[in-house]
């Protein structure tokens, strides 16, 4: 089974009936990482399935600390297909570590997990950022704007977001440049 069918199936499998929305945000994540094809060659369907995989943290099945990036990771680090840069990216998406800070465990998802190369996380960040909860296209500032009026700028989750919404549109950035000069953008 190619790598991306398999986290499909088990992206699906976790997400799809007790979050269906963020079965929706999750394919379109995904959707948005074969758009990067272009730049990233044969790295493209490792970054796809990450992309898919991303959120499988809020499974319910999966919650055992509650921060999503942690609890996704530590669940596939133990599936017989995950690949290893799998895992780090879904540990370390969008900045996971600042989040991490917030809550009193970065040290624990730093020392647990190594970070995956730059270029892959700038991607996976691109892709995360640039869709909607239902899956559709947006972009960073108003991707940024939701989670703030979802969570509240006071809770863990909307001073993160606030804390790396530099970083978040920095990483947009690149790969949008990265497309641009290949044409793709």
């Amino acid at each position: 089974m190619k790598l991306t069918e398999w986290a499909y199936e088990l992206a699906e499998s976790l997400l799809s009936e007790p979050l269906p929305r963020r079965w929706a945000h999750s394919l379109g994540v995904g959707k948005r990482a074969r758009d990067l094809q272009p730049i990233l060659g044969s790295e493209a369907e490792l970054l796809e399935a990450a992309a898919v995989l991303h959120d499988i943290g809020y499974s319910p099945a999966l919650t055992k600390t509650g921060f999503h990036p942690l609890d996704g990771a530590r669940f596939l680090r133990y599936q017989k297909d995950a690949d290893e840069r799998i895992v780090r990216l879904v540990a370390h998406h969008t900045f996971a570590l600042l989040e991490a800070e917030e809550r009193g465990i970065r040290e624990e998802l730093a020392r647990e997990f190594e970070r995956e190369e730059p270029h892959l996380v700038d991607a996976l960040v691109y892709c995360d950022m640039t869709t909607a909860p239902d899956g559709r296209r947006t972009n960073s500032a108003e991707r940024i704007d939701e989670i703030v009026r979802r969570y509240s700028p006071d809770s863990i989750v909307g001073r993160f977001i606030q804390r790396a919404a530099p970083d978040v549109h920095a990483a947009v950035a690149r790969v949008e440049r990265r497309l641009a000069a290949v044409g793709a953008g």
